[in-house]
């Protein structure tokens, strides 16, 4: 039997998952922490590989979603956050010296825009925009059924494309990327700056609450948590309205924490977009929906990487 073993990487664990070739349901799943043990995460790597080979060793690939700055071809990653050492590792080549199979490495919001135009809210689209809005925002372009990787496989970082000239810093070092006015981490700081200046709020002088908090408020008629999204939404839209002159896809898919603020953030967005686009064709037959794979995104989207292999 055909088995492919897709790997997600993240800066507080590793998620392994060996699949057949014809199911999305793992025949085995497990995941550790990244760090701990005394050993590397690229040694806690490897013993999770062997520990989940299979008995008769049938494996056909193995496939890597990681984060941070990567040389798919090459198969490095140039740069990790939160993950020690991972400075010019070569993933793929220590791995293949290990295992003696392929291994393909794609950047994580790359891979779960691949993930989801191959088995979840994407499907049936040839032209896809997957935008993931959390902490961070990330995503990933699919034009022509074709993953957009760029020359060196730093396209789609979607997220630190400017929205405000010298505006608010971003999470990167610089200033007014979408990143810093539409992320969640950008909703909090919004609120938090308007509770310094004694704007009227239902959270005390001093506070600091989460996106997800604010949402909450949101819903129960804060003036201030409202705004916060009405501002992310509004420099959301407009920064969409750029993507779509660009790339005109087909559809949009939604995904991360913020999204799951469902029309406090869409809506304003939708307008915004609605106000910046040069012409309503962009939009006719443009679909928008929230991610469908939820956690599973970057396994799902390291074994669509395998499958396309």
């Amino acid at each position: 039997m055909k088995r492919h073993i897709a790997v997600d990487v993240g800066g507080t664990q590793i998620r392994v998952a060996v699949f057949s070739e014809n199911s999305i349901d793992p025949l085995e799943q497990k995941k550790i922490m990244t760090q701990g043990e005394g050993k590397t995460p690229i040694e806690r790597l490897v013993g999770l590989l062997e520990e989940m080979w299979p008995a008769d060793g049938q494996v056909n690939s193995i496939a890597i979603a990681a984060p941070g700055y990567l040389e798919p071809k090459k198969g490095i990653v140039v740069s990790a956050p939160n993950i020690p050492g991972w400075i010019n590792l070569p993933i793929s080549e220590i791995l293949n010296k290990k295992f003696d199979v392929p291994v393909l490495l794609g950047n994580d919001a790359n891979l779960a825009a691949l993930g989801e135009w191959k088995f979840g809210a994407g499907r049936g689209h040839s032209n896809l925009l997957y935008m993931t809005i959390s902490t961070g925002i990330g995503g990933g372009i699919i034009l022509d059924d074709q993953l957009i990787n760029g020359a060196n496989g730093l396209a789609g970082e979607i997220g630190h494309v400017i929205s405000v000239p010298d505006g608010p810093m971003c999470n990167c070092g610089k200033r007014g990327h979408l990143e810093a006015v539409s992320s969640g981490t950008a909703i909090a700081r919004y609120v938090k700056e308007k509770l310094e200046t004694g704007t009227p709020t239902v959270f005390e002088a001093g506070s600091n609450p989460s996106a997800k908090e604010i949402a909450a408020a949101a819903r129960n008629g804060d003036k201030l948590s409202n705004e916060a999204f009405e501002s992310a939404g509004f420099f959301l839209g407009r920064t969409v309205a750029d993507f779509l002159h660009i790339l005109n896809p087909s559809i949009l898919i939604l995904g991360g924490g913020v999204s799951l603020s469902g029309d406090l953030i869409i809506n304003p967005m939708r307008a915004s977009l609605e106000k910046h686009i040069v012409s309503p064709e962009y939009t006719k037959n443009l679909t928008i929906v929230q991610a469908a794979l939820g956690d599973n995104a970057g396994l799902l989207g390291a074994l669509a990487l395998s499958l396309n292999y």
